[in-house]
């Protein structure tokens, strides 16, 4: 029983202090399931986050109730999602009520205009830590160490060229995404045969 109890803990956490929304709560939703409690290893964490990228809803519910199926299974799944979404019910219900009642002070002005500075750096801080897992096959420690020998060029170009594509085109990002993940699947196994 203790695991569900920490399970819905962790995430009730990532639910209450994930302010800005699914981007921001990565490296929260990292801190705890990888660094933390140890649930998953980096690796399964970066595909727990393409995989709930794929998927229709936010990135966090979708996290939760990944992270809650692979742990203790539907139960889990079910724990941890309810444990993401209680703080923003319980939040969203209080701010609703203040905001309409208090939403032409300059001091609630203030506050919003703080909050964004401190979202940004969030995101910035997960893509780094995503990025450098996806290049270098290692997360960013707060090094700046850039491993030239164990570069992977394939998702280097496949970054680049989604990056491009996104910039330039008005292609769905779906489409890149799904793109980027067959050529992945062809070109992974075709560069390991050709290695050996």
């Amino acid at each position: 029983m203790s695991v569900y109890l920490e399970l819905l803990w962790s995430f009730f956490q990532i639910g209450l202090f994930s302010i800005g929304g699914g981007y921001a709560a990565m490296p929260l939703i990292q801190a705890q399931v990888v660094d933390q409690h140890g649930w998953l290893t980096l690796s399964e964490f970066a595909d727990i986050i393409t995989i709930s990228q794929m998927t229709p809803g936010p990135v966090a519910i979708n996290s939760a109730t990944f992270v809650g199926m692979r742990i203790l299974g539907l139960p889990g799944a079910i724990v941890a999602t309810l444990g993401c979404i209680l703080p923003s019910c319980i939040i969203v219900t209080a701010l609703a009520y203040f905001y309409f009642k208090y939403r032409n002070v300059s001091v609630v002005q203030g506050i919003l205009g703080g909050l964004r500075p401190a979202v940004v750096a969030l995101i910035a801080s997960a893509g780094l830590t995503i990025l450098m897992l996806a290049v270098f096959g290692g997360a960013s420690t707060g090094v700046l160490d850039f491993p030239l020998d164990r570069i992977d060029w394939i998702a280097v170009v496949l970054f680049g060229a989604a990056l491009v594509l996104l910039r330039t085109t008005k292609l769905d990002p779906m489409i890149i995404m799904g793109g980027a993940g067959v050529i992945g699947m062809v070109a992974y196994p075709l560069m390991e045969r050709l290695a050996q």
